[in-house]
């Protein structure tokens, strides 16, 4: 399951997440969009309701490439927890949230617009999912 802290406001970016929630959907990987009024700890306490493990889009986290992330996934289904990848509010998470609990992944070391951000995990999802699949999505 995937977290997203409030609404995409930008047109160009929520036509691409919903072209990719929609190829998600086949994969049973959903987005729950939460809303924009939470405070981050109100978010993170939201988070906290959910069973499994939860893992923080950040850039402080670890990098994989496209196909190391794909076996991660393969791993999270393969143990068939409930994973949660959590996309933060604008301002990134507070950096005191660094519990043993709480595994940080990052996108890349480079900064990126919270909504532009979105898409590109959203799309590393589906590409996860492909590459596992076998398709010729993804080109080596």
């Amino acid at each position: 399951m995937i977290h997203i802290h409030g609404q995409t406001k930008e047109k160009a970016y929520d036509t691409l997440m919903k072209m990719y929630e929609q190829r998600l959907a086949k994969s049973s990987i959903t987005i729950v969009y939460h809303s924009h009024k939470l405070t981050m700890e109100a978010y993170l306490e939201k988070l906290n309701e959910y069973t499994g493990e939860l893992v923080l889009l950040d850039e402080r986290g670890e990098e994989f490439s496209s196909v190391s992330f794909a076996k991660k996934v393969r791993e999270c289904q393969l143990l068939g927890n409930d994973t949660h990848f959590a996309i933060g509010h604008f301002d990134g998470w507070p950096k005191h949230q660094d519990g043993p609990q709480l595994r940080r992944i990052s996108l890349s070391k480079m900064t990126f617009p919270h909504e532009l951000a979105s898409v590109m995990f959203i799309e590393q999802m589906y590409r996860a999912t492909e590459i596992l699949r076998g398709s010729a999505y993804h080109k080596d």
